[in-house]
């Protein structure tokens, strides 16, 4: 569970939002709406402890534990994960070598009496996922996220998803660079990896992920901070008289 209480956040002196309380369960799915411009991303950005954010009044907790005092690898060890809205590319990390570090780094939390993957037995382990998304070997031997298109970069993190298992799964602005039919797709792949032990957060100011993911609850950010929240039943009469 996460629990946010009372959250103030900001950004080089500039309030961004004020008084936000929220809980998100590990086995539901939230969607979190309004237009652009609304501060949606900076909840993620803060819940990963991106340094810019800076926060007051707080209170919130992950898996009972405070969120504020861990650094983010310790943020990601309680199995909470994001992905960007803008994907960064990162020359000399070899691709293939970093997702069997990832995976390695999950062993040694969930399983610390396990040795480590060996690069070949690593090879033969995820052949199976890169089959599920229709990834060749040869994807791997490129460096990360560098000249990917839109849809391999959001492959890849679904893929990332896949070997990391976290029971938070924040997704922000996931339409983000894709066509129609990719958007179709990946929402499909999300679809396919939620289970009863995670939760998917779903950031955005477009509806039609809905048509793929079923969510528990929603809500509006508006003015910089919860507006509105409710079941799904928000969702259809937002689509039905938009935001009024």
């Amino acid at each position: 569970m996460i629990q946010i209480k009372n959250l103030w956040i900001w950004v080089e002196d500039k309030e961004i939002i004020t008084w936000i309380d929220l809980k998100i369960d590990s086995w539901k799915n939230y969607l979190l709406l309004w237009k652009n411009w609304s501060w949606k991303s900076s909840l993620s950005n803060f819940l990963m402890w991106n340094p810019l954010y800076k926060h007051l009044y707080w209170e919130v907790k992950i898996n009972w534990k405070n969120l504020i005092d861990m650094d983010v690898s310790e943020r990601a060890a309680e199995w909470l994960f994001l992905s960007f809205q803008n994907v960064p590319e990162i020359p000399w990390v070899n691709l293939w070598e970093y997702l069997r570090t990832i995976y390695n780094n999950k062993l040694k939390i969930t399983s610390p009496e396990t040795m480590q993957v060996s690069p070949f037995i690593f090879k033969r382990f995820i052949k199976k996922y890169l089959n599920e998304l229709s990834l060749d070997e040869d994807f791997l031997s490129r460096d990360l996220n560098v000249w990917f298109s839109g849809w391999e970069k959001r492959k890849l993190e679904i893929l990332q998803v896949r070997l990391l298992e976290p029971k938070y799964i924040i997704l922000d602005e996931i339409d983000s660079w894709l066509d129609l039919d990719s958007f179709k797709k990946v929402s499909s792949l999300i679809s396919d990896i939620n289970t009863d032990k995670n939760s998917i957060i779903v950031i955005t100011h477009h509806f039609k992920i809905a048509d793929y993911i079923k969510f528990d609850e929603v809500y509006v950010l508006k003015n910089w901070k919860v507006d509105r929240k409710w079941w799904v039943e928000l969702l259809s009469e937002i689509q039905k008289n938009w935001f009024e």
